[in-house]
């Protein structure tokens, strides 16, 4: 289990296949034309998908995945947040394993297409990187766990949820007599549910549970990933034991929809998305045919690299843009409230909270982290929002992370002249 949770800590992997899998001798077969305003299934777009992150492509996979999977919109509205250039911070020397690199290096290293820094409120270093524009979006991959925790503070305090220690079966029956039931919404949250899964995506013949649900779900579009969860047992008692699950995450948004009677795209846009102040439409990759799939809120949502420094400023300003609050007074100081993950304490990531890293030891600092090197990494100290976005390889080298958590430390404690 300890090796498994590793995996999913560096990686904070959500629903990924790779080149590398092993995969079906043949292709399914394409499904029937889906539902709705979208494109047939055919067997070019299934070998699309399977090359998700395929590393001789996935700087540029990463921003098109509106044109090889299905899509739930977020349309942005009202007021843009203004986010206002600052002084330009000079990046300071990436100093690991015994070298030193300028920032250019850095982001070679540690295979980065844009990153933001954001400091008191404005913009002091934004880079684009492998023809990636400001107008790009990117997948966020599992900081689309942080964006669901920010979505279940919203339901909390508007009342939809009534508590967080409501069983899951209150919102969802369907999942009495399965491993969620008796399981709380906080236990869910903070990935403590008990429930027997592994995130392993195991493909060929012979997958894991998580490949099975990521191939029908993702690549065939046959069902909802969600629904993984009515095949689960009880692995641990609920609470005891950390065990990092993207299941657990879509059990949230499938906990969300019914909470609140709308779709998670819907409620997206109109408790977050638009209040954030957003510049750009965001969209969530989608499971199962229009209607019946839903948003995949556990890895799947795509917006601009800007638009993530807003929800990361949002963090910081424990959930106020300006003078409107966005997200309830008190979440961010719950949701960054960690529990140990269990981690050596030389390997990073040692706490956990409501779908939110402590991926290091500087005080009050917290992370969105999602495969591939994704981070919006929060410094309330210093009051610092890093956003970077990346394409490590499947199977990335084993000091990466640690390379950029250290380059987090070092940014966040570089004045700006």
């Amino acid at each position: 289990m300890l090796k498994t949770f590793l995996a999913g800590a560096t990686l904070a992997a959500g629903a990924v296949c790779v080149t590398a899998c092993s995969q079906p001798n043949d292709p399914p077969p394409a499904s029937e034309a889906l539902e709705g305003k979208t494109y047939p299934l055919t067997p070019a777009v299934i070998a699309m998908r399977w090359q998700l992150l395929n590393p001789d492509v996935n700087s540029f996979i990463f921003r098109e995945l509106d044109t090889i999977f299905e899509t739930r919109p977020v349309p942005h509205s009202g007021e843009v947040w203004d986010l206002p250039k600052g002084k330009a911070m000079a990046m300071p020397a990436d100093r690991f394993g015994g070298g030193s690199y300028d920032y250019g290096q850095f982001a070679e290293r540690t295979y980065t297409n844009a990153m933001l820094v954001i400091r008191d409120g404005k913009i002091v270093f934004e880079d684009y990187r492998n023809r990636m524009e400001d107008g790009s979006p990117h997948i966020a991959f599992s900081m689309s766990k942080t964006i669901t925790s920010l979505l279940v503070g919203i339901a909390l305090d508007q009342g939809k949820i009534g508590s967080l220690d409501d069983p899951a079966t209150k919102y969802v029956p369907q999942l009495k007599g399965t491993g969620y039931d008796g399981v709380t919404i906080r236990q869910i949250l903070q990935m403590r549910s008990g429930v027997a899964y592994e995130e392993r995506y195991d493909f060929g013949a012979n997958p894991s549970f998580a490949g099975k649900l990521h191939e029908q779900a993702i690549v065939l579009n046959k069902m909802r990933f969600a629904d993984g969860a009515l095949e689960t047992k009880r692995a641990n008692e609920p609470g005891s034991t950390f065990n990092y699950s993207t299941l657990d995450t879509m059990v949230l948004g499938w906990i969300l929809e019914e909470a609140t009677g709308q779709k998670l795209e819907d409620y997206t846009r109109a408790n977050l998305w638009g209040p954030l102040g957003a510049e750009a439409d965001g969209f969530w990759l989608a499971d199962g045919p229009p209607g019946a799939g839903r948003a995949l809120n556990g890895m799947g949502f795509n917006a601009r690299l800007r638009d993530f420094g807003r929800l990361g400023e949002l963090m910081l300003n424990d959930g106020m843009r300006g003078e409107t609050r966005v997200i309830p007074e008190g979440w961010m100081k719950q949701a960054t409230t960690m529990l140990p993950t269990g981690a050596p304490a030389d390997q990073g990531f040692p706490g956990y909270g409501y779908q939110i890293w402590q991926i290091d030891d500087e005080p009050g600092a917290y992370a969105a982290v999602g495969l591939a090197g994704q981070f919006i990494y929060v410094s309330p100290a210093t009051k610092t929002v890093i956003v970077k976005l990346s394409y490590y390889p499947p199977v990335p080298p084993p000091t990466v992370d640690g390379e950029v958590i250290s380059y987090f430390k070092a940014i966040a404690h570089t004045p700006v002249e």
